[in-house]
């Protein structure tokens, strides 16, 4: 079973899929036309047990191997971001302020080019390759739409990967613990009471509350967060008042926690200072909290190995890289939330010589396409290499 052989004499179909899926980028929810064109794919490929999802435009397929053993996932997302592309590329987006400026286009490329190994070398698998395309990820909900109708039923463990635009080509890392932060959102109302900006004394400022829980949420962070835990709690819009002479009655912030912890602990710290700042003004705060993604931790030890081993296997030791922990998230580890051991990695995309660099969501990401094959090789050897340790057990 030469994996890597095989993906190096699939580059230029990975890279033409890649091309292809750039040029038709569809926003979250919106994915009909990219999962149809997926199916044609999969079935282009040979492969024929295929699954459209209801709820969402998910699609899961099987390779169903040769010989008994386990089910193991690969999951590429399949979503666009509303970013008007710049790029100059001559596969650049079609459609109009829409753009793979994430690199989902590059996830469903190499997940292609993982099916197309796996199909070809299937009687020799311990069990069976579920490939999932999973819409939604940038608005956090995919992972779990695809949970409530079962698409991962039967699954012993799932991998993922992600291209990332800050690291160079051709890493690739799947560092053991804390990975990607919990994306949780926030919004925080404010009651004070209007009056005329020349008697402030009559009224409640709620400018001035929430500048204070604003001040206070920072201090939290600061000061009432073990600062050997990372965390960030930002707002990122504030909208109260309605005249330039008027104490505003209202006020409204709206922000996101970033952070590793699991539990409520973050949303109860806050809820606390918002209110018993607002109380101590005489005014009245109330506090709305959205749980969107759970933090992603490579907890696994039996995963990380085989993953970790596949890369070095292929490439050497010296493609292995190891970077830090990042508070940007990933809707991933929801399809771990019914007890699935998962592994995720990510595949350095920016080539060192190019005289810039784009990190993801910026309307000039580009990748060095030459990393495509070799993410599609470690997917399939780490998929093959799961599958026959399991089937020994």
């Amino acid at each position: 079973m030469d994996i890597k052989s095989l993906a190096e004499q699939y580059n230029d179909y990975i890279i033409d899929r890649r091309r292809y899926y750039h040029t038709c980028p569809e926003l979250s929810g919106e994915e009909k036309n990219t999962r149809a064109h997926l199916k044609e794919d999969l079935e282009a490929l040979g492969i024929t047990d295929i699954h459209e999802l209801e709820t969402c435009y998910g699609l899961t397929a099987t390779i169903h191997g040769g010989k008994p053993g386990k089910t193991v996932a690969l999951r590429a997302d399949i979503d666009a971001l509303p970013v008007k592309e710049e790029t100059g590329l001559p596969f650049a987006s079609h459609n109009e302020g829409k753009m793979h400026a994430c690199g989902h286009d590059n996830h469903m490329a190499m997940l292609l080019g993982a099916a197309k190994i796996l199909n070809e070398v299937k009687d020799e698998l311990s069990g069976d390759v579920r490939l999932v395309f999973q819409p939604a990820e940038e608005t956090a909900v995919g992972a779990l739409r695809m949970m409530e109708e079962h698409a991962l039923d039967g699954v012993d463990a799932i991998y993922g990967v992600h291209v990332w635009g800050t690291y160079d080509a051709p890493g690739i890392a799947f560092p053991a613990g804390n990975l990607m932060a919990c994306c949780h959102g926030f919004t925080i109302e404010v009651e004070g009471k209007s009056a005329h900006a020349s008697a402030p004394h009559e009224g409640v400022d709620a400018v001035m509350v929430a500048s204070s829980i604003l001040q206070s949420i920072q201090q939290l962070v600061s000061r009432m967060n073990d600062p050997l835990n990372p965390l960030v709690i930002t707002v990122g819009k504030v909208t109260a008042g309605n005249r330039w002479n008027v104490l505003a009655g209202h006020a409204t912030l709206e922000g996101t926690v970033r952070t590793f912890l699991t539990g409520t602990q973050v949303e109860d710290a806050l809820r606390k200072v918002a209110e018993c700042t607002a109380a101590a003004f005489g005014a009245k705060a109330t506090l709305s909290y959205q749980y969107m993604t759970e933090p992603v931790i490579n907890s696994d030890e039996q995963l990380n190995r085989i993953a970790q081993t596949a890369v070095t296997k292929l490439y050497g030791k010296e493609s292995l890289i190891t970077p830090a922990p990042l508070m940007g998230s990933e809707d991933f580890s929801w399809f771990g939330k019914d007890g699935i051991p998962y592994i995720y990695g990510f595949v350095a995309s920016h080539n060192k010589d190019w005289d810039y660099m784009y990190g993801n969501h910026h309307e000039k990401y580009d990748v060095d396409e030459t990393i495509l094959h070799r993410g599609a090789a470690v997917a399939a050897q780490f998929a093959a290499d799961y599958l026959a340790e399991t089937a020994q057990q």
